[in-house]
């Protein structure tokens, strides 16, 4: 008689799925129950650049008032705001479907020590937020000429 193995044994994957599943309730209601100002609070896709002279970060904000972007810095944290507020529909017009997400948005980051705070500057282009953290100059990497003696 011949026997397989079966390799999906639900006896040992089953608990261990179940455990993880268990992990990840917890792990998101208590982000939810430490934070409640973010609770509601819709993440922006953000992209981080690093270069010599700095950190650059580009920050999605489509259909944002530029006016009403919120960038601020403290305690080494960086924080990026914004309300993106739905659109009036015209009289006599039905909203049929919106995909569009309205609300507060919000990003925080930890900035490194190698970063000049006091130096960011904001730029808000085509929806997308550019903001520039310079180096602190006693940070950046220096070059030193060897001269060899011969």
């Amino acid at each position: 008689m011949l026997n397989h193995r079966n390799a999906y044994n639900a006896a040992v994957t089953l608990p261990l799925l179940r455990d993880f599943d268990l992990l990840f309730r917890e792990l998101s209601s208590a982000s939810a129950n430490t934070r409640p100002d973010m609770e509601h609070t819709l993440t922006p896709a953000a992209d981080i650049l690093e270069a010599e002279a700095g950190i650059t970060l580009r920050i999605d904000l489509p259909g944002h008032d530029a006016k009403a972007i919120q960038v601020k810095v403290e305690n080494n944290v960086l924080t990026v705001r914004s309300e993106r507020k739905a659109e009036t529909v015209a009289e006599g017009t039905t909203l049929r479907r919106q995909e569009r997400s309205t609300g507060v948005y919000a990003r925080q980051f930890r900035l490194p020590d190698t970063v000049d705070a006091t130096r960011v500057e904001a730029r808000y282009d085509n929806g997308v937020l550019s903001l520039t953290l310079p180096r602190r100059e006693e940070t950046r990497p220096r070059v030193v000429e060897v001269k060899v003696q011969g």
